[in-house]
């Protein structure tokens, strides 16, 4: 039986990151090939991570980005499966990796973000090899790019919500009412920019729920249809940007915010990835 040396058992878990148990139990079973060492602790660590395939990874971190120029940005979401891994140096050093090069490349999609060469292999095949050695289910679950005239970005409660928002305009002002309205959105989580946005078949799910509230209530079958609509438009209120109370001034909605700013300033689109949602 080949000698497994302690230097060979180190220098295959720099590496590889891998244990030192399961790096001494790969040497022993390559016969000291360090080469086929490193394919025997991927198949091992591809046999973990699908035992883990099944888990909730729900921790980890949300992380905004725009560009220098502020007309695209991306925001992904990579998750592990507790806070403890998720708080890591080096989780956060790795999630942040994966924003600033998909940031920097412009990368379209999540599936193009899975696909992109990384370290010798995809980032997909990454993700399954730091899944084998932290222990933990390590994956991208979520991922957006954004672009338009002016993109602002911002990161809430270290990193659990990420946001974009697309405007017309890259104007500083602009930018500035951006980021406001980015911090609106990780807090009050709007549905769509305005009533005209939201899913029809939300409007007709929110209308039927307030005309059988309303006749739950009692109130005249000629009178439920009104109802319902007062009702829906509450909804419009409490759950689309434009018409949400400005939560740094209660005073305005946010549409007569944008006004103050630029009476031509439109918000086109945001995106928000929360951690769990």
């Amino acid at each position: 039986m080949t000698t497994i040396t302690a230097s060979a058992v180190n220098k295959l878990r720099q590496m590889t990151g891998a244990g030192m148990m399961d790096c001494k139990k790969a040497l022993q079973e390559s016969n000291g090939d360090m080469d086929a060492a490193v394919d025997v602790l991927r198949k091992k660590g591809a046999a973990k991570a699908a035992k883990r395939a099944d888990r909730e990874a729900a921790e980890g971190l949300s992380i905004a980005k725009a560009s220098a120029d502020n007309t695209y940005g991306i925001v992904v979401e990579v998750n592990c499966e507790t806070d403890f891994v998720a708080k890591n140096d080096d989780f956060t050093a790795f999630a942040n990796s994966i924003a600033d090069y998909a940031l920097e490349n412009k990368v379209a999609d999540k599936d193009a973000l899975l696909a992109t060469p990384w370290e010798g292999k995809t980032l997909g095949e990454i993700l399954v090899d730091k899944t084998a050695v932290i222990g933990e289910k390590v994956e991208v679950s979520n991922y957006a790019m954004v672009s338009s005239e002016g993109v602002a970005a911002y990161n809430h409660g270290a990193n659990r919500i990420g946001v974009l928002v697309a405007l017309n305009s890259n104007k500083e002002e602009a930018l500035a009412a951006g980021r406001s309205l980015a911090m609106q959105i990780a807090a009050m989580n709007p549905i769509a920019v305005d009533a005209d946005a939201v899913p029809q078949e939300v409007k007709d799910k929110e209308f039927k729920i307030g005309r059988e509230i309303a006749e739950q209530e009692g109130k005249p079958e000629a009178m439920l249809d009104k109802i319902a609509t007062g009702k829906l438009q509450k909804y419009f209120k409490d759950n689309t940007l434009m018409a949400q109370a400005f939560v740094m001034d209660s005073s305005m909605n946010v549409a007569a915010f944008l006004k103050t700013v630029d009476a031509d300033l439109k918000v086109k689109s945001f995106t928000r990835f929360q951690l769990g949602a």
